[in-house]
């Protein structure tokens, strides 16, 4: 049996990197799918491109995950659309300029903060409201490796990621009995759009060196780990924030 088929799942950063290869993995398996994104354009292409391919069910609109209305906003679409909200990916992303943390600027925090925390936060703030009124739901935070553990020269990602952790494990303990399942994927880094035309882009082969396998994760393989999380016989997964790292965290 498909264990996505007629679920409700929404993803936010749906138009690029993970979001992007998670929503064709679930339009794929019969999912119903409300999709956010700062850039419309590409959301718009995305949805098209799933109900052309895959006859999905798909709403996009924009979503800038620092706005606590638009965040709402999307859970609203998913419901009034579908009528329900199973499953809730909280993906929207960025990443850090490479500087050392005494080099660090309040900016740098700030922005760090708004997009990468508080839009998790806002997000599940909603997700989980609804999810209350349905007495259940999933919904699993992109974190990173670098909210496990240090990061050098990308202090304020470091901190924001290490808060999406918090968030989830708080998250999971605070709805767990209401049968609403938190947990967060901690990928390595990946070669996605994120790191595109960055300093970490250019460091690649550094940061494949320093994993067991000798090799950054595919996208693909850091979104087959996101459908494990996510999948609803996955039942007694709660609270837990899981390295996708190729072994990096094993030494």
């Amino acid at each position: 049996m498909n264990p996505f088929d007629q679920q409700v799942v929404l993803i936010t950063g749906a138009a690029s990197g993970f979001g992007k290869l998670l929503a064709e993995a679930l339009a794929q398996q019969g999912a119903k799918l409300a999709l956010g994104d700062r850039n419309l354009t590409g959301l718009e292409a995305l949805a098209q491109q799933l109900r052309d391919q895959y006859s999905a069910e798909v709403v996009a609109q924009a979503l800038d995950v620092t706005v606590e209305e638009d965040c709402k906003a999307l859970v609203n679409a998913a419901v009034e659309n579908f009528g329900r909200l199973d499953i809730a990916v909280n993906n929207a992303g960025i990443s850090s300029a490479m500087k050392p943390l005494i080099e660090t600027t309040e900016a740098d925090m700030d922005i760090n903060f708004a997009v990468n925390t508080k839009g998790v936060l806002f997000g599940m703030k909603y997700q989980i409201r609804q999810m209350l009124t349905q007495q259940g739901g999933i919904i699993l935070n992109v974190s990173s490796m670098a909210g496990l553990g240090g990061a050098p020269k990308i202090a304020p990602y470091c901190a924001a990621k290490h808060a999406v952790v918090g968030l989830t494990k708080t998250a999971a303990i605070e709805y767990g009995s209401k049968n609403i399942r938190c947990n967060a994927i901690c990928p390595y880094f990946s070669p996605t759009p994120l790191i595109a035309n960055s300093p970490i882009e250019e460091r690649q082969e550094v940061f494949a060196s320093a994993s067991p396998l000798k090799r950054l994760g595919e996208p693909q393989e850091i979104v087959h780990a996101m459908l494990t999380m996510i999948d609803p016989a996955n039942s007694y997964l709660n609270g837990q924030a899981i390295a996708v790292d190729g072994g990096v965290s094993a030494f």
